[in-house]
């Protein structure tokens, strides 16, 4: 993948955690009728990201029944191989996405996503998906710590209830790393990239 787009603001879509294991009817996730409803969203803006030539990556959670994280209350899922740890099929990966599977919470933690952004010339990280109070979260604090700025999609991402999902927005809508670290809705987000692209011509 080569994105060719010169706007010094080059974006990459991160989808986290998107997968069967969080969708399937008999584990009565709460999290699960709000994270269908992100599905059409996401989708939208995957078409607008591959109009434009910029990347799109699938970080999944890929966890071992052994691992430490299911010492606690968390019970075993989404374990690496199983097809519950697959993209769940209603979203529309397609074979030149990047596909990351993850051993922990954050996009960035042992997958060599910082090294694959960085080879794409990447420069913000925009995230959807699941949950917007946890891996979401951890995964735009990791993006600002690698040196990357990071936007939160407000409608193409979810936590377990909707009270969840807008107060953790609402903690980093103003926030001393502004505008590094940003809250936005995926229209607003087009709308800036647009914005400064056109400024560069």
């Amino acid at each position: 993948m080569n994105p060719t787009n010169t706007n010094p603001e080059l974006p990459a879509l991160l989808i986290i955690d998107m997968v069967k294991d969080n969708f399937k009817d008999d584990r009565q996730l709460p999290i699960t009728k709000l994270a269908r409803g992100i599905i059409k969203p996401i989708n939208q803006l995957i078409h607008q990201f591959r109009s434009n030539n910029w990347p799109v990556i699938f970080s999944t959670d890929s966890f071992h029944p052994e691992d430490f994280i299911f010492t606690g209350r968390m019970q075993p899922h989404s374990l690496a191989g199983t097809e519950g740890a697959e993209v769940v099929g209603d979203l529309d990966m397609q074979e030149q996405d990047v596909w990351l599977p993850k051993p922990r919470f954050s996009a960035f933690f042992k997958t060599g996503l910082e090294k694959e952004l960085h080879e794409l010339g990447i420069t913000l990280c925009a995230l959807a998906g699941i949950a917007t109070h946890f891996c979401i979260l951890t995964s735009a604090m990791d993006a600002v710590c690698h040196d990357f700025k990071a936007v939160i999609l407000e409608d193409c991402s979810t936590s377990f209830d909707l009270d969840t999902h807008q107060q953790t927005l609402d903690l980093y809508r103003r926030n001393p790393l502004y505008p590094l670290f940003r809250v936005m809705t995926a229209n607003a987000l087009l709308k800036d990239l647009k914005s400064k692209s056109a400024e560069r011509t």
